[in-house]
């Protein structure tokens, strides 16, 4: 027995199973990092005058990052638009090219914790650090979370293509939507950590 509304909409909700389900994490997403977010801005309009550190980061970096994750974005529309379209091979290729954009965030990102941790430039119990370490941290897996589902797609998850390829395509939206809120989420952290 196939399981309902793996492809077809819903008729209650004009929406698919998966769908549904990706915008309920989202929410609770949304609530984590919420959460989070609002902590350090709590912390930091309660910190006494002149004890928050700022200009600690390099902005440069966080620009090009914050650039590196948007053009990810459209390469995961692309790869959904011609999935549409029915081209696998051209949905493949921007498929690892935001593989590709993802790692190159993560690079970068690693390069900032290690000049950080290496050059030891951060008093560990400051409560900025704590919070950008905190934050960027469950940022990058996030990330590294939705590199990993688009791998397995680009690679052996593939194969449903010749299957079922509209259930394929839906799957594809799916992660696009998860990665979407993923840059999203850079892009408020980006002026929180670095340029505020």
């Amino acid at each position: 027995m196939d399981i309902p509304y793996t492809v077809k909409p819903r008729p209650d909700t004009g929406l698919y199973n998966a769908k549904i389900g990706i915008w309920l994490f989202l929410a609770s997403e949304v609530m984590l990092f919420g959460a989070l977010f609002s902590s350090y801005i709590m912390l930091r309009a309660g910190a006494e005058p002149g004890t928050w550190l700022t200009n600690q980061l390099q902005v440069p970096l966080g620009f090009i990052n914050t650039v590196v994750l948007i053009a990810s974005s459209v390469t995961v529309v692309y790869a959904w638009a011609n999935l549409k379209m029915g081209n696998i091979a051209r949905a493949r290729f921007f498929l690892l090219v935001t593989i590709a954009c993802g790692l190159v965030f993560l690079l970068i990102k690693s390069y900032e914790y290690y000049h950080k941790f290496s050059h030891h430039h951060y008093p560990s119990t400051d409560p900025y650090w704590a919070l950008y370490f905190t934050l960027t941290g469950l940022h990058a897996f996030h990330v590294i979370c939705g590199m990993v589902v688009f791998v397995y797609f680009w690679g052996p998850g593939a194969s449903m293509w010749k299957t079922d390829p509209e259930r394929y395509t839906n799957r594809i939206e799916v992660v696009g939507l998860f990665w979407h809120f993923v840059d999203l989420v850079w892009i408020f952290l980006f002026p929180l950590l670095y340029l505020l």
